[in-house]
């Protein structure tokens, strides 16, 4: 979303509220601070618009709109969406979130009409819609990333896959195995990833439109028509459930907590490896940083980054757990927080695989300090076990023969 800055909300003065017909007070302004998430969930509104559009062909099917009024509210949120791509949208201090922004600028639009659109559903099941239509989105936007990572990861490997490296059990070196089949490790590791992010998005593929509040509604609406419209496979079948269910975003969630673990995992090693004290790669300078006080330093500040960033994300799993954990069926307004937990988690594994996408891409393998590397510390003990076995000494005693070798080795 370009010039995302210039469509921030602000705090511009309005009134009125979609719900205060109930109340004989204005709502305090602590608590109109306190309750604005129009700054949070403005990104949804590419969905929100769609499931409106969705929600209102539906309407007129159920003969609730009639197709000259369809057609007028279906403009009219078009132009709504122009100001929001463009930066022009005027939020106002009464718009409590970016459905009812949406809402109150289409009856300005067009008039009281655009007061007709709400009928049938709820916010319950409309905010359900829209972070189901987002999240599949950026689920497969993710999907894409990971393709792009293990393509490069594959490409390093057959660049190298000559070199032979030390492996390591406990920090300790091992056996010596190929370059290649170190960095084709993580390439399973992220075609897992890809498997849990298709399993999440296929769970969460479900349509709630319909579910109004949390008992369903009393118009005749086609739900698999909606459905159709917005390429779900399929609807919910409880409306409790479907207003109140956020474990599709754990489940998400704990997709990228994976991913991040992956990628904190590939990050130390890079870390390990570009220090002095291994020299096995070198980190492109381009994503590196130097020290303000130390002339000599290059540091590995990305695969430091995506390390530390990596609690970052697992922390927001812990959020959305935590604030599902005691609520009672069935929609509750703590879920008003889940978004800020689920965006910044998706921001931050996104950014994250692609930058360790790119500097993969341009990592420089030390050959020669690798060649070094497999010089001495019994390297080949296993193998030299394995051949007295072969001779026919039982597994045990050749492996103890190896072992008293390797102690008197210099």
């Amino acid at each position: 979303m370009a010039n995302k800055k210039s469509r921030r909300p602000s705090a511009t003065i309005g009134s009125g509220k979609a719900w205060d017909g109930r109340f004989r007070e204005k709502t305090n302004q602590l608590v109109e601070a306190f309750t604005r998430s129009v700054t949070v969930d403005f990104r949804l509104y590419a969905d929100d618009i769609a499931g409106s559009i969705a929600h209102c062909k539906t309407l007129q099917k159920a003969r609730v709109l009639t197709s000259s009024e369809t057609r007028t509210i279906v403009r009219g949120l078009e132009s709504v969406k122009r100001e929001l791509d463009r930066g022009r949208f005027r939020f106002l201090s009464q718009d409590e979130d970016i459905h009812m922004a949406i809402e109150r600028r289409l009856t300005e639009t067009i008039g009281p009409l655009g007061g007709k659109l709400h009928t049938g559903r709820s916010r319950n099941d409309q905010v359900a819609l829209d972070i189901r239509l987002y999240l599949r989105r950026q689920l497969d936007q993710l999907h894409e990333q990971l393709i792009e990572l293990q393509r490069v990861l594959v490409m390093k490997a057959g660049a190298n896959r000559e070199i032979i490296m030390p492996g390591y059990t406990h920090l300790q070196r091992a056996q010596p195995v190929l370059f290649a089949h170190h960095l084709l490790a993580y390439v399973e590791m992220f075609e897992r990833d890809k498997g849990r992010v298709r399993d999440a998005k296929g769970r969460l593929n479900v349509m709630p439109l319909g579910s109004g509040a949390l008992a369903g509604t009393n118009y005749p609406v086609n739900r698999r028509h909606t459905a159709a419209l917005l390429g779900f496979p399929t609807i919910t079948a409880n409306s409790m459930d479907a207003v109140s269910d956020r474990d599709f975003m754990i489940e998400s969630a704990s997709a990228l907590s994976i991913v991040m673990m992956h990628l904190s995992r590939l990050s130390e090693e890079l870390i390990l490896w570009a220090s002095q004290e291994f020299q096995f790669v070198d980190l492109p300078d381009a994503f590196c940083t130097g020290s303000s006080m130390m002339p000599q330093k290059k540091n590995p500040d990305i695969p430091e980054l995506v390390r530390g960033k990596t609690g970052r994300v697992y922390g927001h799993l812990v959020s959305l757990l935590t604030t599902l954990k005691a609520l009672p069926l069935s929609y509750n307004r703590d879920l008003q927080e889940d978004k800020p937990a689920l965006f910044d988690a998706l921001d931050t594994v996104q950014s994250s695989v692609r930058v360790m996408t790119e500097l993969m891409r341009r990592l420089e393998v030390n050959r020669e300090v690798l060649q070094r590397a497999l010089q001495g510390g019994g390297l080949l003990a296993t193998e030299l076990a394995d051949y007295l076995v072969l001779k026919g000494l039982p597994f045990r005693e050749a492996h103890g023969i190896t072992g008293r070798i390797v102690r008197e080795l210099p």
